[in-house]
């Protein structure tokens, strides 16, 4: 999400909570953050393929006040890592898709229009670093940088379908096709049609979690995408079955202020959510709900249980990005990262958790 009203005011968490000094110079920056100059609003964009050095700090334990604690809801905490770079366009990272079924070679967005590929490296059970990361610039169907164009540079959600890759732009509500067939991350992006009632979600509210639904699963070849903050009449969150058998419009009930960040589908069905919310009481929470794909009809209005929840005790920042893969044991592992807007009190995290139940 780009929501720099807020997303780019929150603290880098401390185990000890904001720290005033902190609160108010952010209060600052928030003031002066919208909307950015033309300038800044491509200040960390992928010019061009290029290698990127990621060095990477590990997260023993996901709960500092209680570093024997694993178990976080029906998640149980494997491992994480603080991922930094020298690489200045390294960041704002919202979408995540793995390429393979191992949680190995993996694909992420950044919010300026960029594609990072890699593989994550493993020690046992726990990650240990990345590997072979490539930065490269989202491509228009003119073979451009979809960052020379006005607006076109907020791409803040991954969808996969085989060889099929979506991008959801937020600020212009549109979303782009890519053949990785065709190149990979070289490959042009074909604008398709949407729904335009997604056109018309609100401004850096709109478009914000995509989830391409395969085969031998209800709904499949559907492309399922979800708002932000966007919301209907009874102010529950909309979202969007795109394609398929039956396309059309349903919401999913919001409570407790929680907006859509990204989701994720698990082989059994389940349409996993992933949450979060700021204010400057509580600072960051996030966390996970469960949605029968089922339940997911035109006009339906989806609802299901947090699995998950999160603050500032935790280990965490802007979580914006969620994906899943089954290991050979049969568990079933979410990998999620954060979204640092480029901001130096901000982190980029990534957290791996066993599905327990």
């Amino acid at each position: 999400m780009s929501t720099r009203s807020s997303r780019r005011s929150f603290l880098r968490h401390a185990a000890a909570g904001f720290s005033t000094l902190a609160v108010s110079r952010l209060a600052q920056a928030q003031a002066a953050a919208e909307p950015p100059p033309r300038a800044l609003q491509v200040e960390h964009a992928v010019a061009a393929p290029v290698s990127v050095e990621v060095n990477a700090r590990s997260i023993p334990s996901f709960e500092p006040r209680d570093r024997s604690r694993t178990r976080f809801g029906s998640l149980e905490y494997r491992s994480g890592l603080v991922l930094t770079s020298p690489y200045r366009g390294f960041g704002g990272l919202s979408g995540l898709r793995f390429l393979d079924g191992k949680g190995e070679r993996f694909l992420a967005i950044s919010d300026q229009g960029g594609w990072f590929t890699g593989t994550i490296r493993y020690s046992g059970r726990e990650m240990t670093g990345l590997a072979d990361v490539e930065a490269a610039p989202v491509l228009g169907a003119d073979g451009r940088p979809i960052t020379e164009k006005k607006l076109w540079w907020d791409t803040e959600s991954l969808a996969r379908d085989g060889n099929l890759v979506y991008v959801g732009l937020e600020r212009v509500n549109q979303i782009l096709r890519y053949d990785f067939a065709k190149g990979g991350t070289r490959a042009r992006g074909e604008v398709i049609s949407v729904p335009p009632a997604l056109r018309k979600l609100p401004y850096n509210k709109g478009l914000e979690a995509m989830v391409a639904v395969p085969k031998g699963q209800p709904l499949a070849g559907t492309l399922i995408a979800f708002s932000e903050r966007g919301l209907d009449a009874n102010g529950n969150l909309v979202a969007f079955l795109i394609g398929g058998p039956t396309p059309g419009q349903f919401g999913v009930r919001r409570t407790e202020t929680y907006d859509i960040s990204d989701a994720v589908l698990l082989p059994s069905g389940e349409l996993l959510i992933l949450e979060r919310k700021f204010s400057w009481f509580t600072g960051v929470n996030i966390r996970i709900r469960s949605i029968p794909l089922k339940s997911i009809v035109p006009g339906a209005l989806v609802d299901g249980p947090a699995l998950f929840a999160a603050d500032l005790g935790h280990e965490i920042d802007n979580m914006e990005a969620i994906d899943a893969h089954v290991t050979a044991d049969g568990e079933t592992v979410l990998t999620l990262i954060s979204d640092d807007n480029f901001s130096m009190l901000q982190r980029t995290l990534l957290l791996q958790f066993t599905l327990a139940e």
